[in-house]
């Protein structure tokens, strides 16, 4: 799923590009404030929709690769390693802040962004019967509806799940460097 319809607009120093319009860019210069922590592979990001509160993405770093297999072996298995660090810590995150957190849904699509990216899906009980369909079968407007954006209010779910990624890390060896 993609970040690029969410209806924000703001600004890196040139204000005519925003940080949306080149999301590795603005992960590699600081600029994108949805940056959670950098791992080896790329950048843990909150996504801008939150219609599934804690919807995270690992955009990779290598700007230049379109999909997963444009990736050497070793930096595909880096980039799957620290996708399953991202998804274990939404997990952690999101069982503590709600009781109705039901699993972690993980997909690397890339029909719309034009690079290597990871989308980790909290699915909850209170979604109903769509919490056994797949994430894309929302309507269009859970992705774009202001409604649904990103804002203070997912704060402490995006510090939480900044804190399992530097705990996870920790544990096994490589801690993330935060961006707070």
């Amino acid at each position: 799923m993609s970040d690029d319809t969410a209806t924000h607009d703001t600004a890196t120093d040139d204000t005519s590009i925003s940080w949306r319009d080149d999301r590795v860019a603005s992960c590699a210069d600081g600029t994108n404030p949805m940056v959670m922590a950098e791992l080896a592979s790329g950048w843990a990001v909150m996504g801008d929709s939150q219609f599934l509160p804690g919807y995270s993405i690992l955009i990779s770093r290598h700007r230049d690769a379109q999909k997963l297999s444009d990736l050497p072996r070793a930096q595909r298995l880096e980039f799957l390693a620290d996708l399953d660090l991202l998804a274990a810590a939404v997990e952690a995150a999101c069982i503590e802040k709600d009781p109705a957190f039901r699993r972690v849904n993980i997909e690397i699509l890339g029909n719309t962004d034009a690079y290597v990216h990871g989308n980790v899906f909290p699915r909850y009980e209170w979604e109903g019967p769509k919490a056994e369909a797949p994430v894309w079968q929302y309507r269009a407007d859970h992705w774009g509806d202001e409604l649904h954006d990103y804002k203070p209010g997912h704060e402490p779910l995006r510090a939480a799940i900044t804190a399992e990624l530097e705990r996870l890390a920790r544990d096994e060896g490589a801690a993330p460097s935060t961006s707070e």
